[in-house]
Parts: structure tokens; sequence; C-alpha cells
């Protein structure tokens, strides 16, 4: 009776168990896409990156590499730094950034909006792609004052 016991118990706790988390990672390039007025000196995510873009500009992956999970998981935030200059004078930022859920690997791209808000996407696709998860930047359309 005890041996029918002991072997119940162990396939109620066989089957409760959670499959393993995939911990694999993979070298990721890293695209930067700037939703701004402002010149982005440089970028990076988790110390990997450091490149530049314009005003609003969009960019493939073309710095290498972070290491990136090959599959996401509720929770994995990232270390973003940045700076946009003013003039001569740098402006150094970094902020905590929650990756945004994908299903594939791909490049890792910083999205940089306004007061200093920051989205991070893995993707396939160019930040300029219409399959690119989050819309490419546009520049605003300023319309010349008419005079009567």
């Amino acid at each position: 009776m005890n041996y029918l016991l002991v072997l119940c118990a162990a396939l109620l706790i066989a089957c409760s168990t959670q499959p393993k988390r995939d911990d694999s990672k993979y070298g990721a390039s890293v695209g930067i896409v700037n939703h701004t007025e402002k010149y982005i000196d440089s970028a990076s995510v988790n110390g990997a990156g450091g490149a530049n873009m314009g005003a609003w500009e969009a960019g493939i992956g073309n710095v290498c590499c972070a290491s990136v999970p090959r599959k996401w998981y509720p929770g994995m935030n990232v270390l973003v730094r940045w700076d946009m200059p003013e003039g001569s004078k740098h402006f150094y930022k970094e902020k905590m950034v929650e990756v945004e859920k994908y299903e594939e690997p791909g490049t890792i791209y910083l999205h940089f909006f306004p007061n200093d808000q920051v989205r991070v996407v893995v993707s396939q696709y160019a930040g300029w792609s219409p399959m690119h998860p989050i819309k490419a930047p546009e520049e605003p359309v300023t319309h010349p004052v008419q005079s009567r």
C-alpha cells in the first residue's frame, strides 16, 4: 500500500513541474529608431551598440552585438543608455526598459520618443519597414504661415 502511495505522489510531482525555460542566447545587432527632433549621438543596450541616428530617422541593425534570449519571457528588461547632445553639450541618460514580446530572434531595436520615452523590440524587419512592430518615425509637417 505504501508503494502505491509513493508512486502516486511521484507521478503527481512529475506532472506538476514546469518546463525548463530556454535560456539560450544569440548575438543580435543593435538598431536605433529616432522618433524625436533631436540628434542621438550614441545609444546602447546592456553596453552593446554605440551607433548614432539623425532626427526622425530609422536604421537597420548595423552595430554588433547584444546578447539576447532566443525566447522572450515576461519581465525581460535591458539597460538602455543614450546621448542627445544640444550644441556641444552632451546629455547622457539611462533607463531600464522592458523588452516587448517577440516570437522569433531578430535585431534588437531601441526606439526613442519625446520626453525620454524608450521602447525596445526585437524584429527581423528594419526600423523603417512597414512590417516592423512599431511604425517608423515621421517628421511632423509644418505649414508655413501665409500672409494676407
